[in-house]
């Protein structure tokens, strides 16, 4: 039993390992297709959002999270459930705005940064702006925000009062 423990634990980590290089060599071959850094961060944005429009039918399948009430409770089920089911990792949520209409998740241990080092010409990279694309796509297919890239460890969220209700859903909610 041990030894099948030790396996899936070898196979998960070679698997993020795997994902981490992938997601590297992409940002790589976006650094020498395109000339500056704030078009590469465009890119990866842009890419971003357009996993995160498709990733949130995965997410509400997979997850079955019910409707959620407010804004701190989708920050929860953010960094709680969605981090942890495709990421393997529970961000901090801080930074509270005083309308509770804002919010930085803080990501201690950001898989996408592992074997890292930006030479001092991408000095201006966001090099996980990917996930605030992600996260912005599947916010606004269930009425969401306005989400800026943030930097490296930081990612922020701001949204409208008005499109805070029901932006979780259950795994029947379909957007039409």
């Amino acid at each position: 039993m041990s030894r099948q423990a030790s396996r899936g634990t070898e196979s998960k980590k070679m698997s993020s390992e795997l994902f981490t290089l992938t997601y590297g060599a992409l940002v790589t071959q976006l650094c020498k297709d395109y000339e500056n850094d704030e078009d590469v961060n465009k890119q990866l944005d842009k890419m971003g959002y357009n996993i995160g429009v498709r990733l949130i039918e995965d997410f509400l399948a997979r997850s079955n999270v019910g409707r959620c009430h407010d804004f701190r409770e989708t920050a929860d089920v953010i960094a709680k459930v969605a981090f942890k089911m495709y990421l393997g990792i529970t961000p901090s949520i801080t930074n509270w705005s005083p309308a509770g209409d804002e919010f930085s998740l803080i990501l201690e241990n950001n898989p996408l940064v592992d074997f890292v080092e930006l030479p001092d010409n991408h000095s201006s990279l966001i090099y996980s702006n990917l996930l605030c694309g992600v996260l912005r796509g599947a916010l606004e297919m269930k009425r969401s925000p306005d989400l800026g890239p943030g930097d490296m460890e930081v990612l922020g969220v701001s949204i409208r009062k008005e499109e805070a209700e029901g932006m979780c859903g259950s795994g029947e909610e379909r957007r039409g």
